[in-house]
Parts: C-alpha cells; structure tokens; sequence
C-alpha cells in the first residue's frame, strides 16, 4: 500500500550545520518520553544522549560494552545501560524481550551505532559485516521493539552517512562473495540504513509512527577506528600529527544535532521518510555528482526500500507488519 510521501527539499528549520544539539533541543520538553539510543556512549550517540537526557528524556543506551558504556555515561542523569551486541541476532532478541517485559513504550528511537570500512567479516550466517551490523541488527531490533515503538507513537532515527554515495544495495552480490571493497561495503550498508527509514515511514505511519535517515556530517569520533593514519592523512582529514587540517568537520556536539532535531523537532510533524542533514531535509541530489550534497535516487527509492524490506526480513525471520 503506497502512501504519499514527503518532498525531499528544505523546510527552512531555523538551523543548520553548526548547530549543536543542545541548541536544537532549547525549549524542547521531554519530560516523561523514553528514547532508545544505539551508539549512544561514544562520538556524537554520547553528545546526542547527554542533549536528550538534559532536556527531561529517560534514555536508554543499549550497549555491546556495558561497562564501557555506563563509564562514559557517568554523570549524566536519567540514562540506563543495558546489553546489546548488534551483530549476534540472539543477543537483540534477548534485549528487546528484556524491554517488551518491562511494559514501556519507546517516544523516540535513534539507531546511530555502526562500523566503518572495516576489514572484511561475517555476522550470523555469512552476512558481510558492515549490512549485517549496520543495517540488519537495526533492521532486526526496530521489528522485536515494534510493540513499544507503535504504543510510543514517535519517531524511528537512522543514522545514514553522505557515505552511501559509494554503492546503492548490491542486489547481485550484497554480502561481497565476488571480491571486498570495505568503503563500497560502507557505501552499500548506509545506503540501507536510508532505504530502511523510508520504508518503514511507509509503513508505520498509520500508527502514528514517522521514520528519518540522517547523515550528522564529517566528524572525527571513534568511528575511524579502522582507518589508519595514513588513510587519514592520504583523504586530506588529518596530518601527519593526527590534527584535523581545515575546519570542514564538525565537533561532536554539532554532529549530534540532526539526528536530534529529526527526532524531536516540530517542524517535522506529519512529514516522515525523507533523508535529513545540517539539521534540515536535504535536497534530492544528481548520481553523477559525488560532491553535491543530499540524497542519491537509490537511498531515497520507494521500490528499493520495499525490496531491501523483504530481503531483511528472509534473512531475519522477523518482519512486524507481515499479514
């Protein structure tokens, strides 16, 4: 069932790209709301769980290091820690029962964990890692959650990257048997995570339930872990030193922002499935020009999110709109 869907072109929001979160969150009361974070104790996740959390939410952090996480949470009040490792299927069956249990509903729900350009490796059965972290174990804890994200009538968050301009979804190769390029599988899971806030706009609006893609912009977090130096170096990010050499990236407080402002802002109410950045919708860009910014066609394809929606749901067994 085809639902219409809103334009991807700015909505003049009043911020923009060096908007910090917490100024996105003035004067936003989110007292008595609950917002489930992934990612959400390190890089900008840590910055947009601290903005959330001061501005009255109840935030839960699901974590594959809880110890790790609850150290880097200390001090900032009204966050819970439990565990969650997104590649091991088992491992969010057994958090999402854990949260179904305790009867609450979820307000806001931000997936922002991820990997980058990591060597090659699988999850669950032989699915390259990067889709199978990335994409299907968020794919996977939105469907188990699905109860408390529909009672919570909010808003589904996917944290995209101007990455996905590498690679759309391979449909002939998705988990990379023929040969690894670890930023074109990076390319291939952002563009996923785009495709899977699109569909499930489509299909959780009539619940009251709106989903967003966001790419937060360049900012240097823990996400490059599994670059080297050099690499950094060799992109022009960093010098020799590791010091950023212009000042294009944005701070972690700043890159927290539109993921934040997609979740909670006003401006937003009754728009959903489009592809945000700088704290506004982005514009729908050419596939030819790697600069421009916005949305290339194949993360922002109707029929490229139903079809990337039925193939999560073979290899996970779980779809939570299935008739």
């Amino acid at each position: 069932m085809k639902k219409a869907t809103t334009p991807q072109h700015g909505i003049d929001s009043g911020f923009g790209a060096r908007s910090t979160a917490a100024e996105v969150l003035a004067g936003v009361d989110l007292s008595g709301k609950l917002a489930l974070m992934t990612g959400g104790y390190s890089g900008i996740g840590l910055e947009a769980t601290r903005a959330l959390a001061a501005a009255g939410a109840r935030v839960v952090v699901p974590a594959r290091r809880p110890d790790a996480a609850r150290e880097a949470l200390a001090g900032i009040d009204g966050v819970e820690v439990d565990a969650l490792d997104l590649a091991e299927q088992s491992s969010i069956a057994a958090f999402a029962d854990r949260f179904l249990a305790s009867g609450r509903d979820i307000h806001l729900m931000i997936n922002s964990a991820a990997v980058m350009a990591s060597p090659y490796a699988t999850v669950g059965p032989g699915w390259e890692a990067q889709f199978g972290i990335n994409h299907l174990g968020h794919y996977a804890l939105v469907n188990r959650l699905w109860p408390a994200v529909a009672r919570g009538r909010g808003r589904v968050v996917s944290v995209s990257s101007a990455g996905h301009r590498r690679s759309p979804v391979r449909w002939d190769d998705v988990d990379f048997t023929g040969g690894y390029d670890k930023w074109q599988a990076y390319g291939q899971a952002k563009t996923a995570n785009a495709l899977f806030a699109r569909h499930l706009d489509t299909l959780g609006a009539d619940a009251g339930v709106r989903a967003f893609s966001v790419h937060p912009g360049g900012i240097l977090t823990p996400l490059q872990r599994h670059l080297t130096r050099q690499e950094m170096v060799d992109f022009g990010w960093v010098d020799e030193d590791g010091k950023p050499v212009n000042d294009s990236f944005k701070t972690p407080e700043q890159g927290a922002a539109t993921q934040v402002w997609a979740a909670t802002s006003p401006r937003l109410d009754g728009l959903g499935g489009v592809y945000c950045e700088d704290c506004d919708i982005a514009p729908l860009a050419p596939d030819d020009d790697p600069a421009a910014p916005g949305v290339r066609s194949w993360a922002a394809d109707p029929e490229q999110a139903a079809r990337l929606w039925a193939l999560s749901a073979a290899r996970t067994g779980i779809d939570a709109f299935a008739s």
